[in-house]
């Protein structure tokens, strides 16, 4: 899939830009609904957004991508869910493998075309049917989401909804992946802020073993820590903050959201907040799996917010 263009995002051909107050946001509705930018004072807050073509020929992620019908990875090349066998074939081309060779986010972005249903200066909404003979290779449940993004002064909220088709239970096991950051700061000087959640266990291939352990939260400077780690959260509401340079960003969960994946690689400025409706390998592992049954809904929310930080204001 082509998303080769200008090197501005807010310049692609096939973008939806909403704007509101001192934010702008920009979406690929052709391009997996990718959440391509989102600017404050024309200042983007979104990390991997240089190249969007050549994280499309990666198979990367980048921006704010749904991934969809699993987040992160599966254990192997197959899984059983809602009763169904799925082996999956590694020459596919929607798919995306990670260096360990397991299947990585679903279908990749770039594959994946939605429908604009409604635009606005403020909003945008789209529609991917989930019908098509090579998607249901891969999840063989047929459905379809609905995907609506709303700009207000203060933040982007993302609201989700998967409709499951007549023919059987889908599961659910889908997430989002926002790369942020703080421009104009050293990474190093970001102060994270994570509540209490309970962590997940995980082998040598980052595959949830079934453990936990307590979590208290997190709230410092990152300095040089990193974070490639699975929580389960406690209640059903969370929310996690990036501070510094004069701004605070909030990833706050509203609905549909048990889950999270925090990943803040070392010597890279990005973080990202991930929320998640099941954790990683769900899908073949059924732990925290949720199934929506025939012509039901599942609806999920979450807000980006913006907002200005006077207490980090002279850091720099």
């Amino acid at each position: 899939m082509d998303v080769s263009g200008p090197a501005d995002p807010l310049q692609h051909p096939a973008a939806r830009t909403l704007a509101a107050g001192d934010l702008e946001a920009t979406f690929l509705p052709g391009h997996g609904m990718l959440g391509a930018s989102l600017r404050h004072r024309g200042v983007e807050l979104l990390r991997r957004v240089q190249d969007l073509g050549a994280a499309a020929a990666r198979g990367s992620t980048a921006g704010i991508p749904l991934l969809h019908p699993w987040a992160n990875r599966l254990a192997g090349l197959g899984y059983r869910a809602a009763g169904r066998t799925v082996a999956l074939d590694r020459a596919s081309p929607l798919l995306h493998f990670d260096r360990q060779g397991l299947p990585m986010h679903g279908v990749s972005w770039s594959q994946l075309a939605w429908a604009v249903t409604a635009a606005g200066r403020e909003r945008v909404a789209a529609r991917l049917d989930w019908a098509s003979d090579d998607r249901l290779a891969i999840f063989p449940f047929r459905h379809r989401v609905e995907l609506t993004a709303t700009l207000d002064p203060a933040g982007l909220e993302l609201e989700t909804v998967l409709v499951a088709g007549e023919d059987g239970p889908v599961p659910v096991s889908f997430g989002f992946h926002p790369y942020l950051g703080l421009p104009g700061l050293a990474r190093s000087r970001w102060r994270l802020r994570l509540p209490a959640m309970q962590r997940l266990v995980l082998d040598e291939r980052g595959i949830p073993t079934g453990a936990e352990e307590r979590f208290d939260g997190f709230d410092a400077v990152l300095g040089d820590r990193s974070f490639d780690d699975g929580f389960a959260l406690l209640g059903e509401n969370a929310a996690f903050s990036l501070a510094g340079a004069g701004r605070r960003l909030t990833v706050e969960l509203l609905e549909g959201y048990t889950y999270a994946q925090i990943y803040a690689p070392a010597g890279d400025d990005l973080i990202a907040l991930e929320p998640m409706t099941a954790p990683t390998n769900a899908l073949a592992s059924g732990r925290g799996l949720r199934l929506v049954e025939p012509g039901g809904r599942f609806r999920t929310a979450f807000r980006i917010g913006v907002e200005p930080d006077d207490r980090t204001a002279g850091i720099s």
